[in-house]
């Protein structure tokens, strides 16, 4: 089964990170991706750019409306994710566990709910 593991943090704690403290932070990940893969559950990952950057768009009441920047103000903001496939989600959980996300921020677990072989009205 499927899970995304949803990446939360507190981006101005790494406001004043430094090149080298960037190059650290992608060889951890990096290591991890590579645990995920030599474990045959590695689906995906995503690193985002900061929530500043984010566009939401709404058409609730059939009027369209823009804003810019993230959609919840919060102190964590969600700055990337990863999609496994394992058996359960004791599994996932496991692998959350492992995630150099949990030192700093959280890890939100989540099954998809997407049906086998992907939504069957996409062609």
């Amino acid at each position: 089964m499927r899970y995304t593991l949803f990446l939360y943090s507190d981006e101005t704690a790494f406001a004043d990170a430094t090149p080298e403290d960037m190059d650290q932070a992608l060889r951890v990940f990096g290591d991890y991706i590579n645990q995920l893969k030599e474990a045959g559950v590695f689906v995906d990952t995503e690193w985002l750019q900061p929530s500043a950057t984010a566009t939401t768009i709404t058409k609730v009441g059939g009027e369209r409306k823009i804003q810019d920047g993230p959609y919840a103000d919060t102190k964590e903001q969600l700055g990337g994710t990863f999609v496994i496939d394992v058996p359960d989600l004791d599994a996932a959980m496991a692998w959350a566990e492992k995630c150099p996300n949990v030192h700093y921020g959280i890890v939100e677990v989540r099954a998809t709910a997407m049906p086998e072989g992907g939504n069957p009205y996409a062609g």
